[in-house]
């Protein structure tokens, strides 16, 4: 049971915004948080997995 939805599309376009901001890229971010580019990517275009 899932207490809390969250808006996959908010929260990409908000990590998004917070990635510019800092100058990184999404290789960058994903190196800084231990996952894969491609888990960043697919978390900014809200398609990932609940």
């Amino acid at each position: 049971m899932c207490v809390f939805a969250i808006d996959k599309a908010a929260f990409g376009e908000f990590l998004a915004e917070r990635r510019k901001e800092m100058g990184y890229t999404q290789k960058d971010l994903a190196a800084k948080l231990f996952v894969s580019d491609k888990a960043v990517s697919k978390w900014e275009r809200g398609v990932s997995q609940s």
